[in-house]
């Protein structure tokens, strides 16, 4: 076999990878709007989540494992920032024993996490370590509120 196709052949693989990582990693830890189907039953009622459990103006539901290594940061940084924003609530929900919860909301990789409007409406979601300033910025769009 000649060197030079061998060569063109694993070089274009890598890129190909290289290329896939990066998109891959530019979309982990960043906010994705999600428009909820008219009359769809709303995440806080499929979770189980009744009104006591929902911040009075936004909720953010971490999903997590009991095999997560990421997931206990996460978790302290969400309750850390629930507790500077008026009326917003951390819940966090192991998924190790829950498939059902796991296939219903798509949830591919821990942690994730789903930002609930005050009714338990989905209205954003981050895969993955949010981003500094994303969830914050999720919920100041969702709560009006003004953060510098």
């Amino acid at each position: 076999m000649d060197w030079l196709p061998a060569t063109l052949i694993g070089l274009g693989l890598l890129a190909a990878t290289c290329a896939i990582g990066f998109v891959l990693k530019h979309r982990t830890g960043r906010i994705r709007d999600t428009a909820e189907q008219p009359g769809a039953t709303a995440p806080a009622e499929l979770l189980g989540l009744g009104p006591g459990d929902l911040g009075e103006r936004a909720t953010l539901v971490q999903f997590s494992t009991e095999f997560c290594g990421q997931c206990p940061g996460v978790a302290r940084s969400l309750g850390a920032l629930a507790g500077e924003v008026d009326g917003v609530r951390h819940v966090e929900i192991d998924l190790t024993n829950r498939a059902d919860l796991v296939t219903r909301f798509n949830v591919l990789q821990t942690p994730t996490t789903l930002i609930l409007d005050a009714d338990g409406v989905q209205r954003g979601r981050i895969g993955g370590v949010p981003r500094p300033g994303a969830v914050r910025a999720g919920l100041d769009d969702l709560t009006g509120s003004l953060h510098v």
